[in-house]
């Protein structure tokens, strides 16, 4: 067990750093290229923050373990909402002002509706990941269409320009993103290994230690992100990187894992964890989507997010202590 621990801790620390190199190599590459800032923070800072989730759950899918996967797109979605925003918004309150953003939230109740209903039936099939993986390459360039008609005065775009490196040369942009690419999947190995292990030697399925360690693990970016944007007050981008994150993870997360092998999903988590992210997600549109003016996610709204959070973490382990999970292969 100690070992297991070492791995999943050492592949969190790696994959955290990994994943800033890929963000940074990347943005200040693109930035270097020409390309507006808010087309960078739209597309590969808010995505770039979601690469754990995707490499994790690519390599635990080819290994086999594709309920690591799922569990893994799920919580991380639940975990980036109830955690990571309430914990910035007790830190200081998160006032929304872009019409970017308002954009955005039907876009992605739109698409965990739809990926609901492909999990039905219990599994993604191949054809379901081929059909997320091409929202997502709709998504990106409605993204950037949608950026390029955007004012240079809208909030979320000097938010982001903020963020890109600068001054970085071209040469370290390509070293940065070459280093980002390579660490991701090795971390991401010995990750899923003491996972599997864990879930094993605890004798609870792998999609609760997706759901949980894992999904906790691999948000560790959005929550590094969204706390700094907080503290610079940064707010409409502090929201929208968890936005996007949990776009990017039901998109292209479920569907890499399903193109790789087909994932299939355990009915206790589409009575349970669905519902969760989805009620997490609606107080979401409540709390931030302000009626007469700008939207405003508080301090006591934070509170609540976080509660809901950990009381959701302590139901994932008591229902995991009444179901014997399936002997793996």
């Amino acid at each position: 067990m100690l070992i297991a621990i070492i791995q999943l801790s050492g592949g969190f620390i790696l994959l955290v750093w990994g994943a800033d190199r890929l963000v940074a190599g990347a943005s200040a590459l693109a930035r270097n290229l020409g390309v507006s800032p808010l087309i960078i923070g739209l597309t590969i800072v808010a995505f770039g923050t979601s690469a754990p989730e995707l490499v994790v759950s690519g390599v635990a899918a080819s290994r086999g373990n594709p309920a690591l996967a799922v569990g893994n797109a799920i919580g991380s979605n639940i975990a980036n909402i109830g955690l990571i925003l309430g914990l910035t918004a007790v830190v200081y309150p998160l006032r929304v002002e872009s019409e970017t953003l308002k954009r955005e939230y039907p876009v992605l109740m739109l698409i965990m509706i739809g990926s609901f209903i492909m999990a039905a039936d219990q599994i993604y099939d191949r054809n379901e990941g081929w059909l997320l993986l091409t929202g997502l390459v709709a998504l990106i360039i409605w993204m950037v269409r949608f950026g390029m008609r955007r004012s240079p005065d809208d909030p979320l775009a000097e938010e982001f320009a903020a963020e890109i490196p600068k001054d970085m040369p071209t040469g370290y942009a390509i070293l940065w993103l070459a280093v980002g690419l390579v660490v991701l999947p090795v971390s991401s190995k010995f990750l899923v290994e003491g996972a599997i292990y864990i879930a094993r030697s605890l004798e609870v399925s792998e999609a609760v230690i997706g759901l949980t360690i894992v999904a906790f693990g691999t948000s560790l970016p959005e929550l590094a992100a969204a706390l700094t944007s907080a503290l610079r007050r940064e707010d409409d981008l502090a929201i929208g990187n968890v936005i996007g994150s949990n776009m990017f993870n039901i998109l292209g997360v479920l569907g890499v894992a399903s193109v790789i092998t087909p994932v299939r999903v355990e009915f206790l988590m589409l009575k349970q964890d669905f519902p969760v992210m989805f009620l997490f997600t609606v107080l979401l549109f409540f709390m931030a989507y302000g009626i007469q003016g700008p939207g405003r996610i508080s301090r006591k709204s934070g509170i609540l997010l976080l509660s809901l959070f950990f009381s959701y973490q302590i139901l994932v382990w008591i229902t995991a202590a009444r179901v014997v999970p399936a002997t793996p292969g």
